[in-house]
């Protein structure tokens, strides 16, 4: 085919032209078989050649239509030889282990990203959950803002409605519901900035980053949005965080939001720990009917003095909150029907004598009465309940199987006895039962003391007597402690009194006590002796 009559601008002459490209390794080769001028090239090559101006032009359209011949193809445009390109071309197919010809690094590159612009963030972030997280909080594309907390303390939140409505049925339906909303800007002066940032957080990553200063306020976005897994996470955040200063708190916003399971929580914890959790500034904070709730409490476990002093703080500060001034007739007010909920008559008399007798928030009527009905034969009505609480009942795990004595055995000295437990719940430590002489009645100086990696947690120093018998003698802290799940403590006693007392033998590393299991393992704090099998401690005192 002559050279002349294949011009460019003849769309069909070009695909003949580019099809003759295709075939020009199987060309070169029949050119040599058959014995064509050494050095002279295909018709169809110098068709081509005609055909691009300039080298550049020729490199590319043959990496481009057969990226596997490109080198042979501009080296023999540079004047290699036929013999050397087809050494070349076997070559490359050597490497490529018999089969089609090896890529290069550069064909490599165009055939990934065609090496046309730098990576963009889009490419930079592979997963769809990562391109998300960079769409928090961001202007990019945000097609809504929200003006989030009060007057004042507000601030500017941009946000995707697309994000939010997967998230989300309540954004779902103020969105794309019949009643959408078509302004561009979400007044919502009821969440806390910082919460609502943590309920965005978690839409846009599934990221859950909680405090203890916005767990409550992000619970309550994540209640308000109907996002379930958050408000789940919440929960489970501040009943690992649950302790006797914030109980009280946290039982009158476990109600606020219907979670049973934390009620109960705290309830467990405002049973057991009564007396830190009424004098905590927490109490002060809750509302009256979460008040009044406590205050029927049965199984307050604390004195009724407590009580009533909890309940008079509260009044004060409810007082404040109100605006008005802390007098008698004002606390009465703000209390109502609750102050007639605290069990006065319990009390002793000289509980009573002391306290509420002389701050003047009883009527002289009512203080009269109250005298009358501890002393007087007829015992006069009174508006106030008459029995006590119940409390709670203290358990008691045991850990040896039988206990014992012999002469000059068991000595004391100032020595410590110590042992190391878990449990697979929380519980309260109370106190230890101890063993006691073997020779008759004997008195005995104890201190005791729970520990955890090494931080003491209560320390008593006390007395007890024991009256000769293989009985354990309770010694308790002066609050129960909160013992958390799985993790292992540390209790000790350091006695003085007489050498000769029972001690325990057949000791169990692993002991059933109602619902809750103990586990015991040897302390390297015990210098007496004690340890799993045997020794001091036979027994913890705790509530459950």
């Amino acid at each position: 085919m002559p050279a002349a009559d294949c011009r460019l601008l003849h769309h069909g002459r070009i695909m003949r032209c580019l099809t003759y490209l295709l075939l020009l390794p199987e060309t070169l080769k029949k050119s040599k078989k058959v014995g064509k001028i050494p050095g002279r090239l295909p018709v169809c090559y110098e068709i081509l050649t005609l055909s691009l101006t300039s080298k550049t032009k020729k490199q590319k359209m043959a990496a481009e239509l057969y990226p596997a011949a490109s080198t042979d193809n501009s080296s023999l445009a540079s004047g290699t030889t036929l013999a050397d390109a087809d050494k070349t071309k076997e070559v490359q197919v050597k490497r490529a282990g018999g089969g089609s010809a090896a890529t290069s690094p550069t064909t490599q590159q165009n055939i990934t990203n065609n090496n046309v612009e730098p990576p963009s963030w889009q490419s930079s972030h592979p997963t769809l959950r990562e391109r998300n997280a960079l769409m928090f909080n961001n202007e990019l594309m945000a097609d809504v803002h929200f003006i989030v907390g009060p007057t004042g303390g507000s601030q500017r939140i941009p946000a995707h409605k697309y994000v939010l409505a997967v998230g989300s049925s309540v954004f779902c339906a103020m969105f794309y519901g019949d009643l959408a909303e078509e302004e561009s800007e979400i007044h919502i002066p009821d969440v806390e900035p910082a919460a609502f940032l943590i309920l965005l957080k978690y839409m846009y990553s599934d990221e859950i980053d909680l405090e203890a200063d916005t767990v409550l306020a992000t619970l309550y976005a994540a209640k308000k949005y109907i996002v379930p897994a958050l408000a789940k996470a919440c929960v489970t955040f501040l009943e690992t965080s649950l302790e006797a200063k914030n109980a009280c708190v946290l039982l009158s916003q476990s109600r606020l939001f219907e979670e049973p399971e934390l009620t109960q929580r705290c309830w467990e914890v405002i049973d057991a720990q009564a007396e830190l959790s009424l004098r905590s500034e927490g109490f002060c904070e809750i509302d009256l009917q979460t008040l009044e709730i406590i205050l029927r409490r049965e199984t307050l476990n604390t004195k009724e003095v407590v009580v009533f002093e909890a309940v008079m703080n509260w009044a004060t500060a409810e007082c404040k909150r109100q605006g008005v001034g802390p007098t008698t007739r004002n606390k009465r007010d703000v209390l109502g029907k609750a102050l007639f909920l605290v069990r006065i008559p319990t009390m002793s008399l000289e509980e009573f004598a002391n306290g509420a007798a002389q701050c003047d928030i009883l009527t002289l009527e009512e203080t009269h009465n109250v005298f009358l009905w501890y002393t007087a034969a007829k015992k006069p009505k009174l508006d106030f309940p008459l029995t006590a609480r119940k409390g709670l009942v203290p358990q008691r795990c045991h850990r040896f199987q039988s206990s014992a004595y012999r002469s000059n055995q068991w000595r004391y000295r100032g020595r410590c006895d110590s042992i190391q437990f878990a449990v697979d719940k929380r519980i309260f430590i109370a106190g230890l039962g101890l063993y006691g002489s073997s020779g008759g009645k004997a008195e005995y100086s104890v201190k005791i003391e729970l520990k955890r990696q090494g931080v003491t947690l209560a320390q008593t120093l006390t007395k007890f007597v024991s009256d000769g018998s293989s009985s354990t003698f309770p010694v308790w802290f002066e609050h129960p402690v909160q013992v958390e799940q799985d993790a292992f403590y540390t209790v000790s006693a350091v006695l003085d009194g007489n050498e000769l007392s029972y001690f325990g033998q057949e000791g169990m590393t692993e002991v059933q006590c109602g619902k809750v299991t103990f586990q015991f393992q040897c302390s390297s704090d015990s210098t007496n002796g004690t340890g799993v099998q045997g020794g001091q401690i036979p027994e913890l005192v705790f509530y459950a």
